[in-house]
């Protein structure tokens, strides 16, 4: 069964860094993989993602300040936030495709990301 557990949320002030993990079991970290984040209030946007293939894509609101990496040796999937604003501040989700066919990172990408973790909760504060 595959699982995964989000970890490295937190307060920061605007303009700081986050590194979220995200430690993946059961499932070929080379798959497509991504995340998603929920403000309060708001519906889950998501945020970008990485296919089989290593390319990204990211949501306009996040690119050139957010970076999704992997390490497949750990079994983690990473979310690098940087210059951070308070309009980012959510739950953030790792989420998977547990499938087995090769997928690019963006809209197929997205489509294929069925299981979810549980969240970590990061603070903008300015």
């Amino acid at each position: 069964q595959v699982q995964l557990a989000e970890s490295g949320g937190g307060s920061v002030q605007a303009g700081g860094s986050l590194r979220l993990s995200c430690l993946a079991s059961a499932v070929n970290l080379r798959n497509c993989m991504g995340w998603f984040r929920q403000a309060p209030g708001k519906e889950r946007e998501g945020v970008g993602s990485i296919g089989s293939d290593g390319s990204t894509s990211y949501a306009d609101s996040v690119k050139g300040r957010f970076t999704i990496s992997r390490d497949n040796a750990k079994n983690l999937l990473y979310l690098q936030l940087n210059s951070l604003k308070p309009e980012d501040t959510g739950m953030y989700y790792c989420a998977a495709d547990p499938g087995l066919v090769p997928r690019v990172a963006g809209t197929e990408c997205f489509r294929y990301l069925v299981v979810w973790g549980q969240g970590t909760l990061v603070t903008v504060f300015s």
